[in-house]
């Protein structure tokens, strides 16, 4: 796939800012066996312990933690299926951005900043302040253009490289599954 410019990408945060506030749907889910390997789910499950179960989240580790352990803020990353679109193109590439969810759902921090709970299915998972960023991989996979789209001010603003979040009540997730805000 031909990576897009960053005219194409600017030109895409309108559809983006139109993803639902507070209703959205889980619209993917992928875990991640082992490095550089997916499994698209229609159904996964979410543990407090493991995130979502079979992926490898506790065995990567954490540059984010002193000694390296997985980071327990940065169990499940999510990202909003609208921008994954965008910088990916068909649904069979936004796994290769390395995210276990892709909602349609308004990630941006002023909508979901964190502490936000989010139920889906029958779990609930809690936005932590984790920062998620593109990296060399993403930049390689999608472009150095998507990466600086992501990473910009705006991007950050957006959340469009998605966010990191934590597993607090375990539960069934399942691709088609409404997401929305917990009652606070």
């Amino acid at each position: 796939m031909e990576h897009l410019t960053a005219t194409a990408l600017e030109a895409g945060l309108g559809e983006i800012r139109r993803s639902p506030a507070d209703h959205g749907r889980i619209e993917l889910i992928v875990r991640r066996p082992a490095e550089n390997e997916r499994d698209v789910l229609l159904e996964g499950a979410l543990d407090a312990a493991e995130g979502l179960v079979g992926d490898t989240w506790q065995e990567r580790g954490s540059g984010g933690t002193s000694d390296g352990s997985p980071h327990p803020d940065k169990q499940l990353t999510m990202m909003n299926a609208r921008a994954a679109a965008l910088v990916a193109g068909q649904t069979g590439r936004w796994g290769l951005a390395g995210d276990q969810l892709y909602v349609d759902l308004d990630l941006s921090y002023g909508n979901i900043p964190p502490g936000t709970r989010l139920e889906m299915g029958s779990a609930v998972i809690e936005v932590t302040d984790q920062p998620h960023r593109g990296c060399k991989k993403f930049a390689a996979r999608f472009g150095r253009d998507a990466l600086q789209f992501v990473n910009s001010p705006t991007g950050r603003e957006l959340n469009l490289r998605g966010v990191n979040a934590k597993v607090v009540v375990p539960g069934t997730v399942r691709v088609g599954d409404v997401v929305r805000k917990a009652p606070v």
